[in-house]
């Protein structure tokens, strides 16, 4: 067995799946390029994979068919070592909440500046930038690694509506709204809605009065009353002559949504 597959192996004996070649070179004792052939053969067997620049991670026989360990089980420790602040946010952080609709194709990590997404093995990550990062509430969720940093129901909620293009649509975002409704805690949820643009809160008030969650949204209502100084659109890019005003949630309602059962 090769000095670099024992040192992986121990490792993953500590439980610990991720490491950096200067951590490697430091153990392994060899030169640069040495050190580098050996981790390079390393991930030509599957053994390990490389997410990112000056980050490696170790693949156990069960992730093999992915080429890489889930996205969930590395990122937490790759922002560590960035020292970026994030959150699984939209679609990721439904999955964790108990919705089944319209699984993701990527893994979603919300950041609070912009950066490349992730592409490591069949595992993809992207990257959403979003404004007021530190006044986002979150909760931690276990994985094999460790835990997670994932948005709460109700910041899961608003952000589905601020980016209906990564949820599929604001048709399929107000699906995966409604199946998370009745988690909803109404005061956490205007407090959500105040680290977000108002007009995420008049169009996210409105679907969960499509979807019959009504009671849910009344504080949210009050909210909107008292800071809404516009009417805004349901949908920002289509036109607005023919659309219905809904005095309620100060908003013209510009197309039909259809809300999945």
């Amino acid at each position: 067995m090769s000095g670099a597959r024992r040192y992986i192996d121990e490792l993953a004996a500590r439980g610990r799946y991720h490491f950096t070649p200067e951590a490697a070179r430091e153990a392994l004792g060899g030169t640069k390029t040495a050190v580098m052939l050996a981790l390079n053969r390393l991930a030509r067997q599957g053994l390990v994979a490389h997410p990112a620049h000056g980050f490696y991670v170790i693949v156990p026989p069960e992730y093999r068919r992915l080429g890489c360990l889930p996205a969930d089980q590395f990122i937490p420790a790759l922002m560590e070592q960035l020292g970026i602040d994030y959150y699984v946010g939209l679609l990721s952080a439904a999955q964790y909440h108990g919705a089944a609709h319209h699984r993701p194709q990527e893994f979603q990590v919300v950041i609070g500046t912009k950066r490349r997404g992730i592409a490591c093995g069949a595992v993809r990550v992207v990257f959403i930038v979003r404004k007021h990062l530190a006044d986002v509430k979150t909760r931690p969720f276990n994985t094999p690694r460790g835990t997670v940093r994932v948005s709460t129901v109700e910041t899961t909620v608003i952000d589905l509506i601020g980016y209906p293009h990564h949820a599929g649509g604001l048709e399929q975002a107000a699906t995966v709204i409604a199946e998370l409704a009745e988690q909803i805690d109404p005061e956490r949820l205007v407090a959500a809605a105040r680290t977000a643009p108002i007009p995420w809160a008049q169009r996210l008030g409105y679907l969960l009065d499509m979807a019959g969650k009504a009671e849910k949204a009344e504080l949210l209502r009050r909210y909107v009353h008292e800071a809404a100084r516009d009417i805004t659109p349901l949908i920002p890019a289509m036109p607005r002559e023919a659309a219905v005003r809904d005095a309620g949630w100060k908003l013209d309602v510009n197309a039909d949504v259809e809300i999945e059962a």
